[in-house]
C-alpha cells in the first residue's frame, strides 16, 4: 500500500536562523480506476481509502447506485513491467445488469487533484441525472448546529495535524454527530471517499445528512452531493456561480464561509433553524 505521508529533508528558516530537518509531507501519487478491466480514468490521490474513492467516483458518475451494484473491487497486479503489484490501480467489478460506463466517460488524461472535472467536454456532460431527489429531503439543522461542523471536522483530521496540506470531507447527521470523515490531497477525491464508504456500508441514499468540506465550494463537490442523495453541503469557504445555480436546481441547501457563528446560505434557507425571516 502506499504511504500517506512521506519525509523529505527541507531548509527551515525561521527569524534569521535557518537548520536542515526532516519535514512530513501528504503524499499524492496516481491512482488508475478501472470498471471490468477497462481503464477509465487517473486520478492523483492520496493513498488511503482507495476502494472507497473508486466507487464513489462511480456513484459521481452515475455507474453505481447502492452496494449491490458491484461484484467486486481489486488492486490489480502485473500493474509494473516486472508482475509487482504498485497498489495504483484498482478495478471494480459491476454486478450482472449493471450497465458499464458509457464511453463518453473515458479520461484519456489524469484528473488532478486540484481540480476533479478539468478536461470536460461541456457543462452538459457533467449534468448526471441523479437516481434520487434531494429537493422533498425534510432536514431541518438548526444554525448553531451547523456552525458546530467546521472545529468537529478539523478536530477529526488526523493526517493533517503532521501536514498541514490534506482536505477534509465529513458526514454529518443533523444532531452534529460525525459519521464518517476521509482526507485526501483533493477535495473531490475526499468526498469520492466518504460516498464511496456509504455506498459499500449500504446508506445510499444520504437522506437527512451533512456534507461539511475544507476548501471551497465547487459545481463538481455539489454535483457530487446530489448525486449521493446529500440535501446539505456546507463550505469553509465560497462557492463557484455554477455550484450556487446547480443547488438551486437541485433543491440543496448549500452554505459558504461556514466559520464560526458566521456563515452564506446560498440556497436552501428553509432548513435552516430558525426560519429566516423575510
Amino acid at each position: 500500500m502506499g504511504r500517506v505521508t512521506v519525509r523529505r529533508r527541507v531548509l527551515r528558516v525561521r527569524e534569521g536562523d535557518s537548520s536542515y530537518r526532516p519535514d512530513t509531507l501528504a503524499a499524492e501519487e496516481p491512482m488508475e480506476i478501472r470498471v471490468g478491466g477497462r481503464p477509465l480514468t487517473v486520478t492523483m490521490r492520496t493513498p488511503g481509502d482507495d476502494f472507497d474513492l473508486a466507487v464513489g467516483f462511480l456513484v459521481s458518475e452515475g455507474v453505481v447506485h447502492r452496494a449491490e451494484d458491484v461484484a467486486g473491487i481489486r488492486y490489480c497486479a502485473g500493474a509494473t513491467a516486472d508482475g509487482g503489484n504498485t497498489y495504483n490501480v484498482v478495478d471494480v467489478g459491476l454486478a450482472p445488469g449493471v450497465a458499464a460506463p458509457d464511453a463518453s466517460l473515458e479520461r484519456n488524461f489524469y484528473t488532478t487533484s486540484s481540480c476533479g472535472l478539468c478536461g470536460k467536454a461541456s457543462l452538459d456532460a457533467v449534468r448526471t441525472t441523479a437516481a434520487w431527489s434531494v429537493a422533498e429531503d425534510p432536514l431541518r439543522i438548526g444554525t448553531d448546529a451547523l456552525a458546530a461542523l467546521p472545529d468537529r471536522l478539523r478536530a477529526a483530521q488526523k493526517v493533517f495535524d503532521s501536514t498541514g496540506g490534506l482536505h477534509a470531507a465529513g458526514l454529518f447527521t443533523a444532531d452534529g454527530e460525525l459519521v464518517c470523515l476521509r482526507e485526501d490531497v483533493g477535495r473531490h477525491n475526499a468526498v469520492d471517499k466518504v460516498v464511496g464508504h456509504a455506498l459499500r456500508e449500504g446508506l445510499l441514499p444520504l437522506r437527512g445528512s451533512v456534507l461539511m468540506v475544507s476548501g471551497r465550494a465547487s459545481f463538481e463537490l455539489v454535483q457530487k452531493a446530489v448525486m449521493a442523495g446529500i440535501p446539505l453541503l456546507a463550505a469553509v469557504s465560497a462557492p463557484s456561480s455554477l455550484a450556487v445555480d446547480l443547488a438551486a436546481e437541485s433543491g440543496l441547501t448549500l452554505v459558504g464561509f461556514l466559520r464560526g457563528s458566521s456563515m452564506n446560505v446560498y440556497s436552501g434557507d428553509e432548513r435552516l433553524l430558525p426560519v429566516p425571516v423575510a
